[in-house]
């Protein structure tokens, strides 16, 4: 349980201003995504470079360039989610396939010094893969979903109809009026606004619920990155980033009464919750790489926070309820209400995120066909608590800046900066290359009641000859995290533990010229 600061949905004509604090983690709390190569050594590519993927992590990385390159990396993954609400455990599966870094690489190296090079690269990666499918369910006696809409519609001050004919509601508390899931009621006199699953929980009965969160989409990110290789000592770079967000998410919420007696006034609800995102951003990577010895090298790199200067939500719902001998079966659209699914435009910054990085090459010499592997190692940290939501209007309304304080809020109550850790290593036989990474992700959250964290363990081969290349990856992560079932003023809130299991296959393609 956990008391969470109430924030509300506020409806200013046909928007809807439904940003909650999960949203910050949506966009950057995931793992480095990338080539098959720099995933199998964990994702570590801060000072290590001669990959494409440099582009996401250290941009002066590309100045090991000095031929071209295309590469093509797909990839098919396979979740396996664990949760665990109120003492009880559920399990589903989930296959898709993904992208890891697309894209090519120009290098060249001056015609009077060969040491001295540059390079400019086009790529595209998928940074985060949204699909999946979560699902959760236990026995409730301490609160139910419904309480949210009575507590809204008790402290709003406004009629029923009133209610009814406010955009503000149409979403929640104006189907739950309609269908009778929420009504006045007579305690010791005293006319109250309460749902009906509150007469089982006065009971002392449970309610069973349940909850399928159902995202689809991903986000991708357009990277235009150029380095300089100075006498092969110091690398600088830096990649202009473009990311693009399709998110949809269809999340219903069961709630039904476990007591077997027909006639107190609540049998079950369904609320189905349809909610996208969709916009695009910029950003800037900044790095350099320094080698004192031949066979050692450090980089450090800077992400700037990507501005999502264009951000559209949309929204409907629908709710069925069943209250027996009370109202019997009704259901509402949020449709019922409004003629257009409720939008809004905003825009958000994203977390900093620093990089440090060394890494130890073994027979460091010119020839890379002498070369016989490495070690190497990159510690991130990223300002989870610094991301912040904006009003899209030039000019925003007081009901806007007051929503926006307030989340803005939470997220630095909520969040902290966490540290990252990637390591990994590559041993050289002649055309075959074998690979080994490890990379540990913190938690975010400042509550130490909140348990999040993503491991990852990764293995796989190269090949490379006469200018093709091919490799082949295997990473298995395990990723925790909790998620609120809903938020109540009144009461504490609860949650659900999640941990997902995850293997991904990744292989890249490419050609040198």
């Amino acid at each position: 349980m956990k008391k969470y600061l109430p924030l509300i949905f506020l409806y200013i004509g046909n928007n809807v201003l439904a940003q909650i604090p999960e949203d910050v983690l949506r966009y950057s709390f995931f793992p480095q995504n990338g080539t098959a190569r720099n995933l199998a050594i964990g994702g570590a590519m801060g000072s290590l470079g001669g990959d494409i993927t440099a582009n996401y992590v250290n941009p002066a990385g590309l100045g090991n360039y000095k031929t071209g390159e295309i590469v093509l990396t797909p990839g098919l993954n396979f979740f396996n989610n664990k949760s665990n609400y109120r003492d009880t455990k559920y399990n589903n599966k989930k296959n898709n396939f993904g992208i890891g870094t697309i894209g090519i690489v120009f290098g060249a190296a001056n015609s009077y010094n060969p040491k001295t090079s540059q390079a400019f690269s086009i790529a595209v990666t998928q940074t985060a893969n949204y699909n999946n499918t979560l699902q959760y369910k236990g026995y409730n006696n301490y609160s139910s979903f419904s309480e949210q809409w009575s507590e809204e519609v008790s402290k709003s001050g406004l009629t029923f109809d009133e209610i009814r004919a406010n955009p503000r509601y149409v979403y929640g508390s104006a189907p739950a009026l309609e269908t009778y899931l929420v009504d006045t009621f007579r305690s010791n006199g005293n006319l109250l606004v309460k749902s009906t699953p509150e007469f089982i929980l006065e009971s002392s009965r449970a309610l069973l619920q349940q909850k399928t969160i159902e995202p689809t989409g991903g986000m991708y990110e357009i990277a235009l990155g150029y380095a300089v290789n100075k006498n092969d000592k110091w690398l600088f770079g830096g990649s202009l980033g473009i990311p693009i967000v399709n998110y949809n998410n269809t999340t219903t919420f069961r709630e039904s009464d476990t007591s077997g007696i027909t006639n107190n006034k609540f049998n079950d609800f369904e609320y189905i919750d349809r909610y996208s995102t969709h916009g695009a951003g910029i950003n800037l990577k900044m790095g350099l790489i320094y080698r004192p010895k031949e066979y050692i090298r450090l980089g450090l790199a800077m992400h700037s926070p990507t501005y999502m200067f264009s951000l559209t939500d949309q929204r409907t719902t629908d709710l069925n309820t069943d209250t027996e001998d009370y109202n019997g079966k009704a259901s509402a659209s949020s449709t019922l209400f409004t003629t257009q699914p409720g939008e809004s435009k905003y825009s958000m910054l994203t977390p900093w995120k620093f990089l440090v990085s060394g890494s130890y090459v073994f027979r460091e010499v010119e020839n890379v066909k002498n070369q016989k592997g490495f070690i190497t190692a990159d510690i991130e940290y990223v300002t989870h608590k610094s991301s912040s939501f904006y009003s899209a209007n030039q000019v925003p309304t007081t009901d806007e800046k007051q929503y926006y304080n307030s989340l803005n809020n939470v997220i630095r109550n909520e969040y902290k900066g966490n540290f990252n850790f990637r390591v990994g290593g590559e041993l050289k036989f002649n055309v075959i290359m074998a690979r080994l990474g490890f990379a540990y992700y913190t938690n975010p959250y400042k509550d130490a009641a909140l348990k999040a964290n993503r491991m990852l363990f990764s293995g796989g081969l190269g090949y490379r000859h006469k200018g093709f290349f091919i490799d082949l990856t295997y990473i298995y992560s395990i990723n925790k995290d909790v998620d609120f079932a809903y938020r109540l003023q009144d009461k504490s809130n609860t949650f659900a533990s999640l941990d997902t299991r995850r293997g991904n296959i990744v292989a890249s393609v490419g050609f040198k010229f």
